[in-house]
């Protein structure tokens, strides 16, 4: 999946978490792109068969969808707490977790998640 979905995804875990339910507006007021944008993104995610979406507009996730959408949000989490942790200011950190939490392989990202717990030990 291209970063773009996963960002979509990401966005509307963290919103559904936020509100209970998610529209098509939600995310294009949280992401600060045009309705239209939003409508293709979402129809290539329920393409993908990530999201579907009911007769009132509400989003919500296929399995498939969650399991992305959970794995991108994680690795925000820990990479920008890592980078806080080392002294990166938080704009920042936040910013490059964005970035990193794309690219970044599975391997790389266990072996990080290992290091952090071992080192709380």
């Amino acid at each position: 999946m291209k970063e773009s979905g996963e960002m979509y995804l990401e966005t509307i875990l963290i919103l559904s978490r936020e509100k209970g339910s998610v529209r098509a507006i939600d995310i294009a007021e949280s992401m600060g792109y045009s309705k239209p944008s939003i409508s293709r993104a979402l129809g290539k995610l329920k393409e993908d068969d990530c999201i579907s979406v009911d007769k009132n507009g509400l989003i919500t996730f296929k399995d498939k969808g969650r399991k992305i959408a959970e794995k991108i949000y994680e690795r925000h989490q820990v990479l920008s707490d890592l980078l806080i942790k080392i002294g990166v200011d938080r704009k920042t950190a936040l910013d490059d977790a964005c970035k990193i939490e794309h690219d970044i392989s599975d391997k790389t990202f266990d072996a990080i998640k290992k290091h952090i717990k071992e080192s709380h030990k």
